[in-house]
C-alpha cells in the first residue's frame, strides 16, 4: 500500500476543526493502516514534520430508516499532531 492510499480524506467536523487549531488534523484513513505509515503519508503528502499520531476505530451505529434499521458504516481515523510552526491547509489540498 502506497502513502497516499493510506489517507482516504480529511475529517471536518466542529471538533475536527476545533483540534484543527491546536496543529492537530483529523483523517479518515485505511483499515489496515497503521501509525508508521500514516506519519509517513502525511509528511510525504503535506511536506509537514509530524509529532504524533493517534489512530482509532470508529464502529458504526444502528440507525432507524422508517420501518427498518440500518448500520452506518465503520471506519478508521488518525488524529495527527503537528510540531508547531507547521500548518496543513486542506483547502488547497482538497
Amino acid at each position: 500500500m502506497s502513502n497516499i492510499e493510506v489517507l482516504i480524506r480529511p475529517l471536518v467536523t466542529e471538533k475536527a476543526t476545533a483540534l484543527a487549531e491546536k496543529g492537530k488534523y483529523v483523517f479518515l484513513v485505511d483499515k489496515r493502516a497503521n501509525t508508521r505509515m500514516v506519519k509517513d503519508a502525511v509528511e510525504e503528502f503535506f511536506s509537514v514534520k509530524v509529532k504524533d499520531v493517534n489512530i482509532g476505530k470508529v464502529f458504526g451505529k444502528r440507525k432507524r430508516v422508517k420501518y427498518a434499521f440500518k448500520k452506518t458504516p465503520s471506519y478508521k481515523k488518525a488524529i495527527v499532531t503537528l510540531y508547531p510552526g507547521h500548518k496543513i491547509d486542506l483547502m488547497h489540498h482538497v
